[in-house]
């Protein structure tokens, strides 16, 4: 599966991948906005095991691709129980790639596929106190602003705010 965007392509991640994953999210700036679950510093071995865990079937976790360069990641994570409607949505990018739209286009690409592949009615997302450029690419890919979580997430040693933004289709 890929989808070709106008600034950029969706696919799987893939063998040959690794070196372009390392060079890109071995960022403080990136993992400064994602969950502690994302390695810093971002090493060949985390690459590798991220790109054999992201191929486990279902298929939810893609590149980002721009000329042919993984530079960023896409993807979610579909809830069970209750929740079994619903999915997180998460995404980074590398840093040279900042501010061109690509991930709000990603974004976008990745809400389509959720719908049309998977049984859900909601999208969301969470996103930190301190990153106004990420609620800005979830409101231009649709999402609407949900709740403000008060000192429900702390990263880099403080305890802030976190913001859901949420997309529904009946």
């Amino acid at each position: 599966m890929e989808i070709k965007l106008s600034l950029c392509a969706i696919r799987p991640w893939q063998k040959g991948d690794e070196q372009s994953l390392v060079r890109h999210a071995n960022n403080k700036k990136i993992w400064l906005n994602v969950r502690d679950a994302f390695p810093h510093p971002y090493t060949m071995e985390d690459a590798r095991c991220w790109i054999e865990k992201a191929n486990e079937p279902p298929a939810t976790n893609f590149a980002i691709v721009v000329e042919g360069e993984a530079v960023g990641g896409v993807g979610m994570i579909l809830k069970d129980d209750i929740y079994r409607r619903s999915a997180e949505v998460g995404y980074w990018l590398g840093e040279e790639f900042w501010g061109r739209g690509v991930v709000t286009e990603a974004v976008r690409a990745i809400v389509e596929y959720a719908f049309e592949n998977f049984d859900l009615c909601r999208l969301y997302a969470g996103v930190l106190e301190w990153n106004p450029a990420s609620m800005k690419v979830l409101e231009k890919a649709g999402f609407q602003f949900e709740a403000r979580l008060r000192k429900a997430v702390t990263k880099e040693g403080q305890t802030m705010d976190e913001f859901i933004y949420a997309l529904i289709r009946e």
